[in-house]
């Protein structure tokens, strides 16, 4: 890998992937796709300084690559008045990530690590069918991972995904859970399949497994692998050349693809049915918002708290 660029001396940890996606769908019709992207792993201690350092790149304001952290986990409530003095009510993903996973029984400390590997907003738009937070203590040992899924109506799902007992990988821990899906991701496959995650920590290489599983079966294969490269301006500017306009590439090439699986009459399920297994939902669209409310009120009245929208994606 070429030098990694660096902030007052110190290297950083985040970087670029110029990567490949592979979906192979095998029930109930075989069909198969790969396309060329590139992605960012961001440490997200490290954001403003690339916002300084980078031309290119910037933080909750408007550039050729755009990070925001709305685009992400929602903050929590905060307490306290809300002006534009109280930085506590500015989107901030860290402290969003902290609260959710305060909700799962996992800490993360202030001074603890996370690289966030995402698509970012090119020209303004952006589209993430998942991103992942790999999440590390400050003394090196990893703790979590997190797989945060997208679908194109908006909304958001997060997935704990816990350290593998497994040896680790050449470049890092590993991380592997299978959960019911319980959420809304392509109108081809039924709400009661799982996911099966099998992750591993970015290094040199990148290697990614997310399948769709069902009573033992693998339904859909997906992976995403690629090679490390240095977050430059430079090489954000070839890259974005290789791979022009890529989010805007890849809701197309979702909507070409569910095209391509309609025409071969794989059955189709609509976002309004199943409303009871679309669970844990950020940003819930309208079809399943009054009963995810619903589900909640019922929750939090038997245990005698108030409702959750972060509730256990499994």
């Amino acid at each position: 890998m070429a030098d990694r660029p660096t902030i007052n001396d110190a290297p950083l940890r985040s970087s670029l992937y110029e990567a490949r996606v592979m979906h192979h769908r095998l029930e109930p019709r075989t069909h198969h796709f790969e396309y060329g992207i590139f992605l960012a792993c961001l440490d997200l201690d490290e954001l403003d300084a690339l916002d300084a350092r980078l031309r290119f790149f910037s933080r909750n304001r408007r550039n050729w690559l755009e990070f925001r952290d709305s685009d992400h986990l929602p903050n929590p409530k905060e307490s306290g008045p809300k002006n534009q003095e109280n930085e506590q009510q500015k989107p901030n993903i860290k402290r969003a990530l902290q609260a959710w996973l305060r909700q799962q029984g996992v800490i993360l400390a202030d001074n603890d690590r996370v690289l966030l590997l995402t698509l970012p907003r090119i020209a303004g738009y952006v589209f993430n069918p998942v991103s992942f937070y790999f999440c590390t203590k400050a003394s090196g040992e990893a703790l979590c991972a997190v797989a945060e899924v997208g679908n194109t109506f908006g909304e958001l799902k997060p997935y704990l995904v816990p350290l593998h007992a497994a040896p680790d990988g050449p470049d890092g821990p590993g991380f592997r859970c299978v959960v019911p899906k319980h959420y809304y991701v392509s109108p081809f496959t039924p709400l009661d399949v799982c996911f099966d995650f099998q992750l591993q920590t970015p290094g040199s290489r990148l290697h990614i497994a997310v399948n769709d599983v069902s009573e033992g079966r693998n339904l859909l294969l997906t992976t995403l692998t690629g090679s490390q490269r240095p977050i430059t301006d430079r090489e954000i500017l070839r890259l974005s050349l290789r791979y022009p306009l890529v989010t805007l590439k890849v809701i197309s090439a979702i909507h070409w693809q569910a095209l391509r699986l309609w025409l071969k009459g794989v059955p189709w399920y609509a976002k309004s049915q199943g409303t009871h297994l679309q669970r844990g939902v950020f940003r819930a669209h309208s079809s399943i918002a009054q009963a995810q409310a619903q589900a909640q009120a019922q929750a939090g009245s038997g245990s005698g708290s108030g409702p959750n929208p972060s509730t256990d994606p499994r």
